[in-house]
């Protein structure tokens, strides 16, 4: 057993990095935030607060106008057109015509549209597909909030594995909550012992020096989200070691909110024992559910 002092210093550590937790997902602009996803047919698509509208708005700080624009998709590029309502903006600016989006995978962050309450912006999925995205900065579950619901902190989950590296350039298939699967970036898999017993997980990129883990076990639909959560690692070793802290596990943004596209586990993921350690479900939300509604996201 690691020394008392040891284990207070990493319980103040996991607990504070559970509060920032909170205060992201408190942020106007997080998870919480999240109200809608439209899929983008070519063409044009109207928008506003109209029934009628094919993007039909609805925000919690305000009434909507009935006709705010339309956007066009035409060779992979999206714009919009401001209808004669106004209150569409861009930084506080009225929207040009014809105004291009940047999307989500933007260096500089997509297009944020302003329309009262509510923020909309591009994101591109699987092959190609195009959604917008809608917040609204005055969504009652950031009033609500009660934060996150986590098990206790148990230094006993907290290990140290193993990188078995990957060659230059390997990928892994990735499956999410929309039904796309991408071929994504691995730099190897992370070697566990657990209970006496020997696990891998695949793992993804993260910041740098460090991997990013999307896992599921047997706690996922009866006390934890049950497509899985995430986890972040310690940085690998120049041995190649890893801390791997299931106390901070966390839940993707589909416990938040039904409109994300997370990641699901990539196959052979999926651990067969209870993770009893990290995030718990979102009551409420999609917290202990199976399939859709998890991140990026």
């Amino acid at each position: 057993m690691p020394p008392d002092s040891d284990v207070a210093e990493h319980a103040a550590r996991v607990d504070a990095m559970r509060e920032r937790r909170n205060a992201g997902l408190r942020d106007p602009l997080g998870w919480l935030s999240l109200v809608g996803l439209h899929w983008l047919p070519p063409g044009r698509s109207a928008f506003g607060g109209a029934p009628g509208a094919g993007i039909s708005l609805v925000a919690a700080g305000g009434a909507i106008p009935a006709s705010a624009g339309a956007f066009e998709v035409a060779d992979g590029r999206v714009l919009v057109h401001p209808g004669p309502d106004p209150g569409l903006a861009v930084e506080g600016e009225p929207v040009p015509d014809g105004l291009e989006l940047t999307d989500d995978a933007a260096e500089d962050g997509p297009t944020m549209l302003e329309l009262g309450s509510l923020r909309l912006y591009l994101i591109r999925r699987g092959e190609g597909r195009l959604a917008i995205r809608v917040k609204d900065t005055e969504a009652p579950a950031l009033r609500t909030f009660p934060g996150v619901d986590c098990y206790p902190v148990d230094p006993a989950w907290r290990l140290i594995g193993r990188l078995e590296s990957a060659e230059p350039g390997a990928t892994i298939a990735v499956p999410d909550v929309v039904g796309d699967i991408l071929d994504e970036p691995t730099p190897g898999d992370v070697l566990l012992e657990i209970g006496g017993e020997h696990h891998r997980l695949h793992a993804l990129e993260s910041m740098p020096g460090h991997l990013w883990l999307v896992f599921g076990d047997a706690t996922n639909a009866s006390g934890t989200y049950g497509g899985g959560r995430f986890l972040v690692s310690g940085p690998v070793q120049a041995d190649g070691s890893v801390e791997v802290d299931f106390n901070l596990a966390y839940n993707p943004p589909c416990v938040f909110s039904p409109f994300a596209t997370c990641p699901l586990p990539p196959k052979g993921n999926r651990l067969p024992m209870r993770i009893e350690a990290g995030e718990r479900g979102y009551p409420g939300g999609a917290g202990t559910g199976g399939g859709h509604a998890i991140g990026p996201g």
